[in-house]
């Protein structure tokens, strides 16, 4: 089974760890376990704790071969195929119901000179290939989005009214960082972004992953100190509600 990270998971662990007053001399968990010696040498503390390779953390088979390059063909032109639809609907300005009409009128010609085409070809017209998608397609897609957004509305819910502040101010803060992304773009670029760094940091993580985890343990070691002054000094002092610990159901 592949060693995946929820968002309740990330969003529990940021703030276990910030409310943490580690002893000096040790290390953040947040980023792996406390180092038990620090005499070891190069012992490095992966983020998130994680042990299991990046392969194995994207869940492994082909969707991890197309985002690691296993494959630099099919990743090429999955990468390319997004490229162009994207430059079809933000340069272009193409629309969606444009582009499906032109790929209809572009697959009825090609069938209507095929059929014409067959008795020059001596092959039948019954040969024409038929592009039938199948029903559970749409079922499986929409099943899945379904559960994915219901999902995501009942983990916001529960931050809503648990009770716990450092939660419900990591939530509401990742929210309005989306929303001002989004506000510099259109969903369709959005989209891409997310489709371009999802094809591109996973391979340049496992190839510098060293580097890059070290770093991160450092520039988090110092935002988890900025933010223990600022939870003694701000937060603590809020008084919790009466619910705390309960979860919406």
């Amino acid at each position: 089974m592949s060693e995946k990270m929820t968002a309740e998971d990330f969003i529990n662990n940021i703030s276990e760890v910030l409310t943490e007053h580690g002893q000096k001399g040790k290390s953040v968990s947040f980023f792996g376990e406390d180092s038990k010696s620090s005499s070891v040498a190069g012992q490095i503390n992966r983020i998130f704790g994680r042990q299991k390779p990046v392969y194995n953390l994207l869940g492994g088979g082909k969707s991890a071969d197309v985002l690691l390059w296993r494959n630099k063909k099919i990743s090429a032109s999955v990468l390319t195929g997004a490229t162009i639809i994207w430059v079809l609907f933000e340069w272009l300005n193409y629309h969606f119901l444009t582009l499906v009409c032109f790929a209809l009128v572009l697959g009825m010609l090609a069938q209507f000179m095929w059929t014409n085409a067959s008795g020059f070809l001596n092959r039948s017209s019954s040969n024409v290939p038929r592009l039938v998608l199948p029903k559970e397609l749409f079922v499986n897609i929409a099943v899945t989005f379904g559960a994915e957004v219901n999902r995501a509305l009942c983990y916001l819910q529960d931050i809503a009214c648990e009770g716990n502040l450092k939660h419900f101010l990591v939530a509401v803060v990742s929210l309005w960082v989306g929303a001002v992304i989004s506000s510099w773009c259109n969903f369709v670029t959005v989209l891409y972004i997310g489709f371009v760094a999802a094809h591109t940091l996973p391979i340049l993580y496992e190839k510098y992953e060293d580097e890059v985890d070290t770093f991160a343990y450092k520039v988090f070691d110092q935002l988890c100190g900025h933010y223990q002054k600022f939870d003694s000094s701000v937060l603590s002092k809020i008084p919790r509600g009466a619910f705390k610990g309960k979860k919406y159901e």
